[in-house]
């Protein structure tokens, strides 16, 4: 059996042949579309969960002074708001973060 290094040490690996592979592939990938539809129905839910109103008065340093919340809409009906994430004595961002913090003005939003 051939040994390969993974995050949890070293493993061993079966080798089978293609039909062999094939009958464990067709099993594992109706555990796959199992979880794609349980997926689907947690993202469903959770789009589907009650807006709350925001009922205190915030109010943001924008580049011409105080803005209030409403105000940051610029005459849309929603805000997106993305959480920009530091970890404790990090000197950069969260490279994810960052990566969507680069690119967010290329995508169009507007619809």
């Amino acid at each position: 059996m051939p040994k390969i290094k993974t995050v949890h040490g070293i493993e061993n690996r079966k080798v089978v042949s293609q039909k062999e592979w094939l009958v464990v592939r067709k099993k594992l990938l109706t555990k796959e579309k199992k979880l794609s539809k349980l997926r689907d129905e947690l993202n469903l839910q959770r789009r589907k969960l009650p807006w709350v109103i925001i009922e205190k008065e915030y109010i943001f340093d924008g580049p011409t002074g105080k803005v209030k919340l409403a105000d940051l809409f610029g005459g849309k009906c929603q805000l997106l708001i993305y959480h920009f994430m530091f970890g404790p004595g990090w000197k950069e961002g969260c490279a994810h973060c960052s990566f969507w913090a680069d690119h967010f003005d290329s995508v169009n939003l507007s619809g």
